[in-house]
């Protein structure tokens, strides 16, 4: 029962694994060296949840609606998520699956994220009370 408490803790403690300031420290480094394809990938995602929220927002304080919406949110999103990787991290897309592999890192969980908090934001502020 004890070892296998240490092995636990060993694995937490493991060099191997990032801590959450590491990554956050290298996401904002230009050009930083990625050793592992995941951390790079999970910058992506997690960047990527957060702008999904970040537009929600705005776009729940505007009263932007429709088709309008939508498409800006996807054009806005892929559109930073590319000039990241590609000018400011300059990172070689082959080596994570080609440029589609990483625009498509984490963007339905995003959408998802951004829809909830458009439509929560969007209704409290602008609809109309009968």
């Amino acid at each position: 029962m004890a070892s296998t408490t240490r092995k636990r803790q060993a694995e937490k403690q493991s060099p191997l694994t990032p801590s959450v300031m590491t990554l956050v420290s290298k996401a904002v480094t230009a050009e930083a060296k990625w050793t592992e394809k995941d951390e790079f990938l999970d910058v992506i995602y997690w960047m990527r949840q957060i702008i999904g929220i970040i537009l929600g927002l705005v776009w729940g304080i505007l009263p932007l609606k429709g088709f309008l919406g939508l498409l800006l949110f996807f054009a806005i999103n892929v559109g930073i998520t590319y000039l990241y990787y590609a000018n400011f991290q300059k990172i070689d897309e082959e080596a994570y699956g080609g440029t589609s592999e990483i625009l498509k890192e984490g963007l339905m969980t995003s959408f998802s994220a951004f829809l909830v908090v458009w439509i929560i934001f969007y209704s409290s502020l602008h609809a109309e009370t009968t």
